[in-house]
């Protein structure tokens, strides 16, 4: 190898084509080990671990940033079967004090907050930072399978005079003198934008002030968002997020086989379309089959598990639509028929609703008449009212979580630990 090669930093990953080549490694201690005369480290890059065995060195404190120089020699035991024989070992930077967890020794089922306090540093651990990779690769695929079926990027305000689902779970905010809000969807302007572009989508935070503390909510959460006009229904829409779906799928298989393995989890299959199933027919079969009670106009948490285990029996499938909810169960811009269902679905996945959609009503007078009927004020949505005055098409979308699409893939048992700072009921910091 020239000198100049050497001078080059190496990843981790990479460390397989140099072998028995000088390499200069740059990364952070994970793991060290003194056995008197032969020292080891593991260090941790972007690309992965890499074993490296030293002598007679000072080995600073885990996390430190290090340089090594060294010989790449095949070790079947090492990770990735090669470890480096350094000559050097330069400490770019020192760790003052140990990490308050170890992060090798971080068990999944460790005291959640105890690791979300110290989030700062947890979050360097393998799995951690494993599963923020998916969800980039997951973001990134969304964002692929929607400009290459014409749709455009928007971005809408999170700073709003009203709520997109009528003033519910809204957290207020000073608006110099004037109350606003934090956007809990963009629904009201992605609707909007389907007048510019018919086809649009939006990655970005929402945010809802409700009041829990469970394993499947956060209070800011990323939220991917499609919108499309000229649907003939519901189907349209729901056909857009089978292919999304699809994409996100490859291009995690393709870009994502380590971080998978090492929650040992497996894609979802696609063979052939979604099962599409009415609320009511949904609730009769985990009545029936199951004798769980429901309450309330949804299913609840456990009746999306036992609808979840019944189509995957069934149709072999880890996704299902539940389709026509009622009215009452749906925000005021559903687009609903004369015997009170809705053109509306939720996709669940696994066991947990990951979306919500459906058609929306594009005729002014209908609009109008929904929030009647709901007793609520047209204050506050005169400008999402008037642009139902100019020709709006037929249109529908759907809003996909993010954390939770991630967390199921992964088989995260708390959200929590699928976004990088959680904002819960309790926490702001770190």
């Amino acid at each position: 190898m020239t000198q100049s090669a050497v001078n080059e930093r190496v990843l981790n990953a990479d460390l397989g084509q140099y072998e028995g080549k000088e390499v200069r490694l740059r990364g952070f201690v994970y793991t060290r080990r003194d056995l008197g005369g032969v020292q080891f480290l593991v260090l941790r890059d972007r690309s992965g671990i890499a074993q490296v065995v030293l002598s007679g060195a000072h080995l600073p404190l885990p996390e430190s940033s290090v340089e090594v120089v060294g010989k790449v020699v095949r070790q079947a035991k090492a990770p990735g079967g090669f470890e480096v024989q350094a000559a050097d070992l330069h400490i770019l930077s020192a760790a003052t004090e140990p990490p308050p967890v170890e992060l090798p020794k971080v068990e999944w089922n460790a005291n959640p907050e105890t690791l979300l306090d110290y989030r700062y540093v947890t979050i360097r651990g393998l799995k951690d930072r494993a599963a923020l990779k998916v969800q980039a690769v997951l973001v990134n695929a969304f964002r692929e399978a929607l400009l290459a079926q014409d749709f455009t990027e928007i971005f809408t305000p999170k700073i709003v005079s009203a709520g997109a689902e009528g003033g519910a779970n809204l957290f207020e905010i000073d608006y110099f003198g004037r109350r606003a809000y934090l956007a809990q969807s963009p629904q009201l302007y992605k609707q909007i934008m389907v007048g510019v572009f018919e086809r649009v989508f939006e990655v970005a935070p929402v945010y809802r002030a409700e009041e829990h503390a469970t394993s499947r909510h956060l209070n800011e959460y990323l939220s991917l968002d499609v919108e499309l006009g000229f649907v003939q229904s519901e189907d349209d829409v729901m056909d857009v997020e089978e292919q999304v779906l699809q994409h996100i799928v490859a291009r995690l298989g393709e870009q994502c086989s380590g971080e998978l393995a090492a929650f040992g989890a497996a894609l979802p299959a696609f063979s052939g379309r979604i099962p599409r199933i009415p609320l009511m027919e949904a609730r009769r079969i985990v009545t029936e089959r199951y004798g769980h009670q429901i309450g309330g106009k949804d299913l609840d948490p456990e009746a999306e598990r036992l609808f979840s285990q019944f189509v995957k029996d069934e149709f072999g499938s880890d996704f299902v639509f539940v389709t026509k909810y009622p009215r009452t169960a749906r925000p005021f811009y559903a687009y609903f028929e004369e015997d009170g269902l809705t053109r509306s679905f939720d996709l669940l996945f696994r066991g947990i609703e990951i979306t919500s959609g459906g058609q929306r009503i594009h005729d002014l007078d209908m609009l109008r008449r929904s929030l009647r009927e709901r007793g609520m004020s047209e204050e506050g949505f005169e400008g999402y009212l008037e642009v139902f005055k100019h020709g709006m098409p037929p249109h529908g979308g759907f809003a996909i979580g993010a954390e939770r699409l991630t967390a199921r893939i992964l088989g995260i048992a708390n959200v929590r630990f699928a976004r990088a700072f959680p904002r819960d009921r309790h926490r702001l910091t770190p």
